[in-house]
């Protein structure tokens, strides 16, 4: 599945792709709080990288832990207005996946993982678009036990 928020304007965008985790346990998922809100887990993709392999470089450097990524539940992408960047266009992919026990201290300090009910994850997150991921992941799966 694919959603688009917001309308594209007669404007050059800066495009930016990217690949998020969605771990579940239970009915809470992992997210990342930061001083400007909760994103998921992830991050843009740099050139010649794989989702993968993305995936498990944004983990390390936001968690410590290492992903175990599963299924591809959907993408989104938003026409928006950043302050800085201007007219800008993420583009992202998602995926279910778990997480391991810290094997190393986050790199990014400002980052710290937090377990939220899946409910409270959707109405605390940051980007519309994420939220959407979230509530997605929820109705696409039973989650199992244990992280």
């Amino acid at each position: 599945m694919h959603k688009i928020f917001g309308e594209k304007e007669n404007a050059p965008y800066l495009n930016r792709e990217g690949a998020y985790l969605i771990p579940l346990c239970g009915e809470s998922v992992a997210v990342i709080e930061t001083p400007k809100g909760y994103f998921l887990i992830g991050g843009g993709i740099e050139a010649g990288e794989a989702h993968e392999t993305c995936l498990h470089r944004e983990c390390l450097e936001e968690t410590g832990c290492e992903a175990a990524v599963g299924e591809c539940i959907g993408s989104a992408e938003a026409y928006t207005v950043h302050p800085v960047l201007g007219h800008f266009h993420p583009i992202q992919t998602y995926y279910l996946g778990r997480l391991s026990a810290p094997v190393t201290p986050p790199s990014e300090s400002d980052h710290r993982l937090v377990w939220l009910s899946a409910a409270e994850a959707v109405d605390a997150m940051y980007s519309e678009m994420q939220s959407w991921a979230i509530a997605r992941a929820m109705e696409r799966v039973q989650p199992e036990g244990g992280r």
